[in-house]
């Protein structure tokens, strides 16, 4: 059967038209996507109407319009707080800015890194004897340098799982399972990620007008 020239687009079709009768079709899809994109603006908007520098962003099956009612996709959403200036050369300090270091070295896994709490006065690290007589919810010392813990802001609600700085929800009759991670800007292009500028994709995707836009 499968040998037969007219198979798989026979195949194709039918299934194309299976999905289309459960609401999986390009008209779905795109409505879904504005959806939950109209959703990122709104909470957004929100929280920067009540001074808060956040912007929030969808991730996952829900923000592709990938999925449907019966699979019970989770809700990835990402809080990328913008007061915290994260930077990977000295050169990018900035005064008056709560700046963070970013560290790799022999034991930060591929695409990991620490992050190393700065002076706002002037570019030199906070010294260590800050905190050596008192603990800080938000600051650790390790290696010698005062770093961020990966628990500090992480959202925890009673019966949430953790996973480092991210926290999963069960969701309530009604809602999907909520997943929720901290990020920071930092507005210097990773220096793992060069590679990927560089490299040839399958397809030649993405595109080169994508990787200049990215």
């Amino acid at each position: 059967m499968s040998q037969h020239p007219d198979f798989y687009r026979t195949v194709s079709l039918k299934l194309s038209e299976v999905l289309n009768d459960i609401g999986v079709n390009e008209r779905m899809i795109l409505k879904t996507r504005r959806m939950v994109l109209f959703s990122e603006t709104i909470i957004s908007s929100t929280d920067r109407l009540l001074g808060k520098n956040i912007s929030t962003y969808n991730f996952g099956s829900q923000s592709e319009g990938s999925t449907t009612i019966g699979l019970h996709s989770d809700s990835d959403t990402l809080y990328c707080d913008s007061k915290l200036n994260v930077i990977q050369d000295w050169s990018e300090w900035q005064p008056g800015r709560r700046n963070l270091l970013m560290i790799q070295d022999e034991t930060t896994s591929p695409g990991y890194c620490l992050l190393q709490q700065l002076r706002d006065d002037e570019p030199l690290p906070v010294p260590t004897a800050l905190l050596e007589h008192e603990p800080n919810r938000h600051l650790t010392v390790s290696r010698g340098k005062v770093l961020l813990k990966n628990t500090c802001y992480r959202n925890v609600v009673a019966g949430s799982v953790i996973n480092g700085p991210a926290s999963s929800t069960q969701g309530s009759p009604g809602f999907a399972d909520q997943d929720y991670v901290p990020a920071y800007h930092c507005k210097s292009w990773p220096a793992e990620a060069w590679p990927w500028l560089l490299q040839q994709g399958i397809g030649r995707w993405p595109t080169e007008d994508m990787k200049r836009y990215l």
